[in-house]
């Protein structure tokens, strides 16, 4: 178990650097070749996927195989996938197809999203071998995984590979080496105990009674709500962003030439915000963050619609560093009010819960319906400058959205701040 810490690192380096090739390059991409229309079903998929895959592979990596196999497993299967799309996408750049390319990516994505859990778990498992606490330890390594979808972000943008198929080659590439990789890892143990769970309790379908209390439904629904906002700029900003650069006057300037870089100052955001949690939970509690967290995405859409690549560069700057806010305040603050304020014995299955009402229900929905006002007001014009006015009547249109989730949030949700809770 020597130096476990660094390997696990290198794994969730790589995990990340994998969806971090193409995540917020794909939608540029994919309107370049004309399935702008489309680019919401891309992103969309994950969510849908995410309802069943990763409890499937779950029982897999439970029950019959080693976690750190499955992952590796799972991988391949991914990263071949993924160099599948790369190699179609060249093969046929003037007539490709949505239902094959959609066909083979969907495929690529329903093994890639199990390996989001599957390495958490890895790392929990060897972290608990080598008598090391994972509280402790664990934040430090899953940083990385970020700093990884950084890195992957900027390599896809300056090799110049963010508007053509070499971001899902790089990814694909990615992929297999954390394959390989992954078999050196420890191996997580396996229950070899009766197979005498129920289908409730396998696919965590318990902690939907939490259902029944006011309070735990309501915060369920309004994360299905917020849920919603979270996928629309991974799809939209790059190709938003770009489109800038088909105007004389903001041709030249570095974020419409170098969207993916601008906008991994999002993810920069997103890692330094994480350390502001603790603080704000403890001062505030739950529900301000929350609302903090609907502000800012208030603010993150608002900010693109009245922003540009020129002399407005600094709202989109500022819209990047809100991110982080956003983001974090949203997604770890209520995966942490999840875990106080349920019974120990569905913990599991109510964070299941809250992953499948956010980034299953919600952002499927939200990618979908972004798509639908995005075709209405930018695709369907012809004219440069009027595709632009449509993008800045989208991101307004989310914006007012998610200003009005927040006012209901904020009538709506009782809560009663109580510091000595987060402390158990």
């Amino acid at each position: 178990m020597k130096g476990i810490k660094g390997r696990l690192t290198i794994m969730n380096f790589l995990e990340f650097a994998v969806w971090g090739s193409y995540l917020t390059s794909m939608g540029g991409y994919l309107a370049q070749v004309g399935l702008q229309e489309y680019i919401g079903w891309f992103y969309a998929v994950q969510g849908i996927v995410s309802l069943f895959m990763p409890a499937l592979i779950g029982i897999i990596a439970d029950r019959f195989m080693s976690a750190h196999k499955v992952l590796s497993l799972c991988h391949l299967i991914a990263g071949l996938s993924m160099l599948g799309v790369g190699a179609y996408a060249f093969s046929s750049p003037d007539a490709l197809s949505f239902p094959i390319l959609f066909g083979i990516y969907t495929l690529s994505v329903a093994f890639f999203m199990p390996t989001i859990g599957l390495s958490n778990s890895v790392a929990y498992s060897a972290l608990n071998g080598a008598g090391l606490d994972t509280i402790k330890h664990f934040p430090s390594i899953r940083i990385f995984g970020t700093i990884g979808f950084i890195c992957a972000m900027l390599l896809v943008d300056f090799l110049g590979f963010q508007h053509n198929p070499g971001q899902f080659y790089t990814s694909g590439v990615i992929g297999l080496i954390l394959s390989l990789y992954a078999l050196s890892l420890p191996a997580c143990p396996v229950s070899k105990g009766p197979k005498t769970g129920s289908f409730i309790d396998t696919f965590g379908l318990r902690a939907f009674a939490l259902f029944k209390q006011k309070k735990m439904a309501v915060f369920f629904i309004f994360s299905m709500l917020l849920g919603v906002s979270l996928q629309i700029t991974n799809g939209f900003a790059n190709p938003f962003i770009t489109a800038f650069g088909n105007v004389a006057e903001y041709a030249d300037t570095f974020g419409a030439q170098h969207a993916n870089a601008l906008i991994s100052l999002s993810q920069v955001s997103e890692t330094l915000c994480i350390l502001l949690i603790p603080f704000f939970l403890k001062r505030f509690g739950i529900k301000i963050v929350m609302l903090i967290a609907m502000l800012g995405w208030v603010l993150r859409f608002g900010l693109f619609g009245l922003g540009n690549p020129g002399d407005g560069v600094w709202m989109f700057i500022l819209s990047m560093i809100v991110y982080g806010v956003a983001f974090d305040f949203f997604n770890v603050s209520g995966s942490l009010y999840v875990d106080k304020e349920t019974d120990s014995s569905i913990r599991s299955s109510a964070q299941g819960l809250f992953m499948i009402m956010t980034n299953g229900i919600g952002a499927t929905i939200g990618t979908l319906g972004a798509q639908e006002v995005i075709n209405h007001f930018v695709y369907s014009q012809t004219d440069v400058l009027a595709q632009l006015d449509g993008w800045s009547t989208s991101w307004l249109i989310f914006a007012a959205y998610a200003l009005v989730v927040a006012v209901l949030f904020a009538i709506i949700f009782k809560y009663k701040h109580q510091p000595e809770k987060l402390q158990r």
